[in-house]
């Protein structure tokens, strides 16, 4: 099982940008689907991007759209986010996770994804 750590978080300002990284354990990170999430305070936790684990195809929400992308390097088993043109309501804890191999749910669900990590808090300051 793979299990996964993010960093990178931090306090920005409006229009700043970050990279959060996530690291995972495990010799199978590249045969994953791997995602990310956020959850601001008093809000459930809502997808934020996606990528395969083979060709690399990504989604989005539709809210970061042209300012995140969602990358990855198997062989440094890692997984990142780069996110331009912050804006307040960016500011969450974002996690990583990996995906189940059989979706049961919506492409993007929450309940698809496992081995959550601890978060890295991204505040952006406007």
């Amino acid at each position: 099982q793979v299990q996964v750590v993010e960093s990178g978080g931090g306090l920005v300002q409006a229009g700043d940008s970050l990279i959060l990284s996530c690291a995972a354990s495990g010799r199978t990170f590249s045969t994953y689907a791997m995602g990310w999430f956020r959850q601001a305070p008093g809000k459930e936790r809502e997808f934020v991007a996606r990528i395969a684990w083979s060709l690399g195809s990504t989604h989005y929400t539709d809210s970061v759209k042209g300012r995140f992308t969602i990358s990855r390097d198997n062989a440094k088993n890692t997984l990142y986010l780069r996110m331009n043109s912050l804006k307040p309501e960016d500011t969450a804890v974002y996690y990583c996770a990996t995906e189940r191999p059989i979706l049961q749910y919506g492409l993007g669900d929450v309940r698809n994804f496992a081995s959550w990590g601890q978060g890295t808090q991204v505040t952006v300051s406007s």
